[in-house]
């Protein structure tokens, strides 16, 4: 065999090899807690994670210089809200000709109709925020369409999750296609999915969102991450929360 044909051969090898996870193997990460913590999260007085819901609600329906809030438009346990849709997040926004996330659409809403100081994806509340209307939808399943205009951003966040990163050179995808189930640095791997989140995570001792997880992974990658409501992680979330659908919302879950 010539080296051109050890070469091509070589690359039809890598081909094969990369898969996704199929949808009848999709596993949530409550799959591989141990049956205490499985315990801990569906108990609403002990999950640690139910405390940023908490502010969430009260922000909620904290009324604005105008005496208006969330709740004004919402209910103010947030029962006006469609759960089923929620479940659909991250969805292309006909406007602004773009995806959004359901955080990037809580802050939208609120920086609008509110007179209130202005949010940014990264802050504190915007977190607690999306905890709270997401918790909404615990039991709902997930359910994101990219069949239509989130076509493109679903195939460049899945571009993302193939691509290799920092120091280490690894791609999500090699731990969370490949190794879940395995131990990993003491901690168990799962498939990645998200529908979990934001989820308490005991490593951190915090809830993280979206892509408050995704800068974590990539932290300990030694990469660069990207800026929380970026293009690169909207684009990710598209891709990662339609690699969830069938999956029950568990927010907040608990994950390791």
């Amino acid at each position: 065999m010539n080296k051109q044909c050890r070469i091509c051969c070589l690359s039809l090898v890598s081909l094969t090899v990369v898969f996704p996870v199929r949808a009848e193997l999709v596993k949530s990460g409550y799959e591989y807690l141990t049956p205490e913590m499985q315990a801990m999260q569906d108990d609403d007085f002990g999950n640690p994670g139910m405390i940023v819901v908490d502010q969430g609600a009260a922000l909620f329906i904290q009324p604005d210089g105008e005496g208006k809030s969330c709740g004004s438009c919402h209910g103010e346990d947030g029962s006006k809200l469609d759960t089923k849709q929620l479940a659909r997040y991250p969805v292309y926004n006909e406007q602004l000709k773009q995806p959004l996330t359901l955080r990037q659409r809580i802050i939208l809403c609120r920086n609008t109709l509110l007179n209130v100081p202005a949010l940014e994806y990264a802050d504190q509340e915007a977190l607690q925020l999306e905890a709270f209307v997401r918790h909404l939808a615990h039991g709902e399943t997930v359910d994101v369409d990219v069949s239509g205009p989130l076509a493109p951003y679903y195939r460049a966040g899945e571009t993302l999750f193939r691509s290799r990163y920092g120091q280490v050179d690894i791609a999500c995808h090699q731990c969370h296609d490949y190794h879940a189930g395995k131990n990993f640095r003491g901690q168990v791997l799962t498939q990645g999915q998200t529908n979990g989140l934001p989820a308490y995570r005991f490593t951190e001792g915090q809830v993280a969102g979206t892509h408050e997880r995704f800068t974590q992974c990539l932290s300990k990658l030694r990469a660069e991450p990207y800026a929380p409501g970026s293009d690169e992680y909207v684009n990710l979330e598209v891709y990662m929360n339609a690699r969830s659908n069938g999956l029950k919302i568990e927010t907040p879950a608990i994950r390791y």
